[in-house]
């Protein structure tokens, strides 16, 4: 059984705090793009339990979609019709079972950047 297991941290940039409210979705790509789970950052930013935890984690290509526009929308961002950014997928590989894969997001209305934490 792998070790290894999936996290992120969502910080709102433009605020200087943690982007706690935003919807997550993970899909595994490896043969179609299948829905494996949804959650919801808490109040530090990060999700209460790993995304993929060590008996559910396997190598492979995964998705992680960040719902920014309705959490822009949560906070009060004012409104663009439509919004510069809404859904941000970040596609990335898992080709260690024993590692933890830490994806975070940083984010403001206008722009995010994200990496392979720790």
């Amino acid at each position: 059984m792998a070790a290894g297991f999936l996290t992120t941290h969502v910080l709102d940039t433009a605020r200087g705090v943690p982007a706690s409210g935003m919807k997550i979705e993970l899909y595994r790509l490896d043969s179609g793009r299948d829905l494996i789970r949804a959650m919801q950052t808490n109040s530090d930013g990060r999700t209460d339990s790993p995304i993929l935890p060590a008996d559910e984690f396997s190598t492979g290509s995964y998705e992680l979609v960040f719902h920014a526009g309705a959490y822009l929308d949560a906070i009060g961002t004012p409104p663009e019709s439509p919004r510069f950014l809404d859904e941000i997928p970040i596609r990335f590989g898992i080709s260690d079972p024993e590692s933890h894969y830490h994806v975070p997001l940083l984010i403001s209305p206008f722009g995010y950047s994200t990496y392979r934490g720790s």
